[in-house]
């Protein structure tokens, strides 16, 4: 791809994780969130499947000189796909766009052996709430599925390994999400 970017929508949309500078608020068209795991993680994390006439928010992203070399080994469980007919965004021009999708038949349902790291969802969280403000976070909570998924409270000992530090009110926010749909938390 020349003039490449990427189309993010979980933990690469917070901006602290990466050092892709020219990064712009996008929208996936036909696409949900939904939480995953493989045999290449012990944890769950996010993936999108296909869903007609649904759209979830997002971070697009420029690949400097098409090197998609780092950016594939931090998304190894994932197919990179063409994307660019169904990336909405504010460009001057119609780049090529990839979005990495976990293809199916290679991932299962959370479980509490492969829960959802909180320290995760916090850095999800913490980057809609940066792009998009509080209804952002509405919106990425109402745009994914699968959170009957247990969640491992591993905020005393993060182990994602991008974790970030979130204020108090940001805290609060990704735990109020959280009760309001009666997700299950698992002590860390």
């Amino acid at each position: 791809m020349s003039d490449a970017f990427f189309f993010s929508y979980g933990s690469l949309v917070n901006r602290a994780t990466h050092a892709y500078t020219d990064a712009h608020p996008a929208t996936a068209r036909g696409w949900r969130r939904v939480w995953r795991h493989t045999p290449v993680r012990p944890m769950a994390f996010l993936t999108v499947h296909r869903a007609p006439g649904s759209h979830i928010r997002g971070l697009m992203a420029a690949v400097p000189g098409d090197d998609w070399r780092t950016l594939d080994a931090r998304e190894e469980a994932y197919d990179r796909l063409r994307a660019q007919d169904q990336i909405d965004h504010h460009l001057p021009h119609r780049p090529d766009v990839a979005l990495y999708v976990i293809p199916e038949g290679k991932h299962g349902t959370p479980s509490q052996k492969q829960p959802i790291l909180l320290s995760y969802l916090d850095v999800v969280v913490q980057g809609f709430l940066r792009e998009y403000g509080a209804d952002g976070v509405r919106d990425f909570f109402d745009t994914t599925d699968g959170w009957d998924a247990p969640v491992l409270d591993d905020r005393a000992a993060p182990r994602y390994p991008r974790h970030q530090n979130l204020s108090r009110p940001e805290l609060r926010m990704v735990d109020e999400a959280l009760a309001d749909r009666g997700v299950r938390i698992i002590p860390g």
